[in-house]
């Protein structure tokens, strides 16, 4: 169903009554990619969505749902809704189909758990499975942090991961010769595919893998040569007002990622009022990651 914002609540709470496992509402016209709410203009319209299963008691169902939709139109009128069947498919395992390796910078070798690469010499090879966590490697904002990770990372260096998702950059910190690396998130599947991970990749005597955020790490006296910070433009910032450059050492390294280049000065600007001195961006399309350093003052 097409509805506009006023009524998309009531029309969403009586497709919730007979959908399977819940009601999707999307934005219309909104680019999968604009990730930051500040980008997002205000709903003109939305779209729900629900799901039913194609039994012998689908005709009865949808007869029930029309009929509660038509009292509500007396009210709120509203097109009718759309139907289609849509092919059955194991959709916890159909977007494998789309994850192949890729090769980034100058030496990783990204490839899912599931298909073998015949690796190259001096490759460095990080075999994973993000479950339900985010980081395959393919995303831009993932790429550009990996590139930026292998070229300023030094050996034995204090890595934080901060936001780690799948764990795919703090296996390849560990992997590139940081001597410990400590990933966190708020987010449980994310810390169970980063330790499931880390071990594949045995590094996990590398990774301390834990719940955690931006507070927990300021809470400690643990301070980094590098942090990863692959999150988002809006969050940055926040992060940025509450203390962010003094989880790295002076003349440590922060590496910014997630961040739409239309907001890339306003983040550096911010790094700036937290401590950090911006010296490098990098850019994939409408993405951008940046360097910073904290000075040794």
């Amino acid at each position: 169903m097409r509805v506009d914002g006023e009524g998309a609540e009531a029309f969403a709470e009586v497709l919730g009554r007979f959908g399977h496992q819940g009601v999707s509402l999307e934005q219309d016209g909104i680019a999968p990619d604009t990730w930051d709410a500040d980008e997002v203009p205000a709903p003109q319209q939305l779209i729900l969505r629900a799901y039913f299963p194609d039994d012998d008691q689908l005709e009865f169902t949808k007869g029930r749902l029309e009929a509660a939709l038509g009292h509500m139109r007396l009210m709120y009128p509203m097109p009718a809704p759309q139907y289609r069947r849509v092919e059955d498919a194991d959709w916890a395992e159909a977007w494998k189909a789309h994850y192949q390796p890729a090769r980034i910078g100058k030496r990783l070798l990204i490839r899912p758990s599931w298909i073998e690469v015949e690796a190259r010499a001096g490759d460095i090879e990080i075999a994973l499975d993000p479950g339900m966590a985010f980081g395959t490697g393919t995303h831009p904002t993932t790429q550009l942090c990996l590139e930026a990770l292998e070229d300023v990372i030094q050996p034995a260096h204090d890595v934080l991961d901060l936001g780690c998702g799948s764990g795919i950059l703090a296996i390849a910190a560990a992997k590139l010769g940081a001597s410990r690396v400590l990933a966190l998130d708020m987010d449980n599947l994310a810390l169970d595919a980063t330790r499931e991970n880390a071990a594949a990749n045995n590094v996990a005597h590398q990774v301390l893998v834990e719940r955690g955020s931006l507070e927990s790490v300021l809470g400690s006296a643990r301070r980094f040569d590098l942090a990863l910070v692959n999150i988002l433009a809006r969050i940055i910032l926040e992060m940025t007002a509450q203390g962010l450059g003094e989880i790295l050492r002076p003349g440590g390294v922060g590496v910014f990622s997630g961040i739409i280049d239309t907001k890339a000065a306003e983040v550096e600007a911010g790094l700036r009022r937290a401590g950090l001195r911006p010296y490098r961006r990098r850019q994939s399309g409408d993405w951008v990651a940046i360097e910073a350093t904290r000075s040794m003052n």
